[in-house]
């Protein structure tokens, strides 16, 4: 067997090991379920995640901060502290270039001053 054929062999799955894969991750749907497949099987976990993804049970995980947060962009805080306000969008133009820190402070100000609308 030549090395092209061996590699060609190699990248596939059986049925069983799909089976096994896709039982495991649904289980426990963590990258650490998919670091252990990929010990198990003798894989890479890019093989594994494209394995999931091409079953359809993959899920990416969420993008955090480094405090964990999800991300909020400046102009979702902007539009935010308008729905506190109870003022058009438009006339808040600019504000989106402060600094992210100054408008968070703002936003939290608002809610505790005046109550968060949306809730």
């Amino acid at each position: 067997m030549d090395r092209k054929s061996n590699l060609k062999a190699r990248i596939n799955y059986s049925d069983e090991q799909t089976l096994y894969i896709k039982e495991k991750y649904l289980k426990d749907p963590t990258r650490a379920t998919v670091e252990l497949l990929a010990k198990e099987l003798s894989r890479t976990i890019k093989s594994i995640i494209g394995k999931l993804s091409k079953e359809g049970v993959y899920r990416r995980e969420g993008y955090r901060t480094k405090t964990g947060e999800v991300p909020v962009t400046k102009a979702e805080i902007v539009q935010h502290i308008g729905d506190i306000l109870n003022l058009n969008h438009d006339t808040l133009v600019g504000l989106d270039k402060a600094p992210k820190r100054a408008l968070k402070s703002i936003e939290s100000g608002l809610e505790l001053f005046l109550g968060d609308t949306n809730d």
